[in-house]
């Protein structure tokens, strides 16, 4: 210590990811949802079909979508437990994040009595699931050529392809109707995120 003097120190820190390893057989670094699975699992949004498949090519169901989306926001405890389906026992699996979901407003089921669990989700319903969680943001047209300009995911489809959610299943198709595959689902979220 000298009267008058001062000692400057310039300390700069980089977070480091700590790499998760990958467990499965059937996801491969090239694979364009590579690094969506493994956050997938390492954020407990889902596991593995089995300790050592991921079974990206396994379509969803409409309870597994919502279950996803539901852990992806940190599995939030809705504030009613009222439950309007039928088809959802308070039992399952999925209850809670499909009550979460009605509160959201992110589905109001495929009636007023049921949900339909385990319906196959499709690639429109699961970008409306999406869009609707992110607060239905405005959006311009889609550029699909079969994406009908007054469908119900026309704005959803608009708004996942502009914040570079999906591009797509051609550069001019959606493909609405499709069934969603457990890759496009993380893979949707990991973008969405």
């Amino acid at each position: 210590t000298m009267p008058g003097s001062s000692v400057k120190i310039q300390v700069s820190f980089k977070a480091i990811a700590e790499q998760v390893a990958n467990p499965f057989t059937d996801v491969y670094e090239s694979d364009y949802y590579y690094d969506a699975v493994l956050w997938a699992v390492a954020n407990g949004v889902t596991n593995g079909t089995s300790a050592t498949t991921f079974g990206p090519n396994v379509t969803v169901t409409r309870a597994q979508m919502v279950t996803f989306l539901w852990r992806a926001a940190g599995s939030p405890t809705p504030h009613s437990g009222s439950n309007p389906f039928v088809d959802v026992p308070a039992d399952a699996y999925y209850y809670t994040a499909v009550l979460w979901a009605v509160e959201q407003g992110i589905t109001t089921g495929t009636s007023v009595t049921t949900f339909s669990p385990d319906d196959t989700v499709t690639r429109s319903q699961t970008v409306t699931f999406l869009w609707r969680y992110s607060g239905s943001p405005e959006a311009g047209g889609s550029s699909f050529a079969d994406v009908e300009a007054d469908a119900y995911y026309a704005t959803a489809v608009a708004w996942a392809a502009g914040e570079g959610i999906t591009s797509g299943t051609s550069a001019t198709t959606f493909s609405p109707y499709d069934p969603c595959t457990r890759a496009q689902i993380v893979t949707f979220l990991y973008r969405a995120q």
